[in-house]
C-alpha cells in the first residue's frame, strides 16, 4: 500500500466519534498539505476489509461530497446523525463538530 494512503487512513481513523474533518484537514494531518483531492482518491480506493469512519470526512464548508439523494449521501447522513452530529440540508456546522472545535475554544474562548 502507498505510504501516503497509510497516513491518510491513519488520520481518518483518528477522527473521534461525533466529530468531522475536511478533506484538507485530513491531508494536512497526514503530512500532505494541499492534497485534499488525494484524500478523496484514497477513500475511493480503500481496500476491501479496511474499516474507516469515512462518513466523518466532508468538504471544507461542511457539506457532504456525495451526490444529494444518492445511497451514499443518505448513509453518510444517517451515520453522522447516529453519532449526534447535526446534519441539515447535507451540511454539518464545522464550527460545532469539526476536529478543531475544542482547540479553537481553548485558544480563543469560542463557544
Amino acid at each position: 500500500m502507498d505510504e501516503r494512503y497509510r497516513r491518510i487512513y491513519a488520520a481518518i481513523a483518528a477522527i473521534p466519534r461525533g466529530r468531522v474533518a475536511s478533506y484538507g484537514q485530513i491531508a494536512a494531518r497526514a503530512g500532505l498539505p494541499g492534497r485534499a483531492r488525494l484524500v478523496g482518491t484514497a477513500l475511493r480506493d480503500t481496500p476491501d476489509g479496511e474499516r474507516l469512519p469515512w462518513h466523518r470526512v466532508l468538504h471544507a464548508d461542511g457539506t457532504i461530497a456525495l451526490p444529494r439523494g444518492s445511497h451514499g449521501f443518505r448513509e453518510q447522513t444517517q451515520r453522522l446523525r447516529a453519532e449526534g452530529v447535526d446534519v441539515r440540508e447535507g451540511r454539518v456546522p464545522m464550527q460545532a463538530f469539526g476536529l478543531d472545535h475544542d482547540l479553537d475554544r481553548a485558544l480563543w474562548s469560542l463557544d
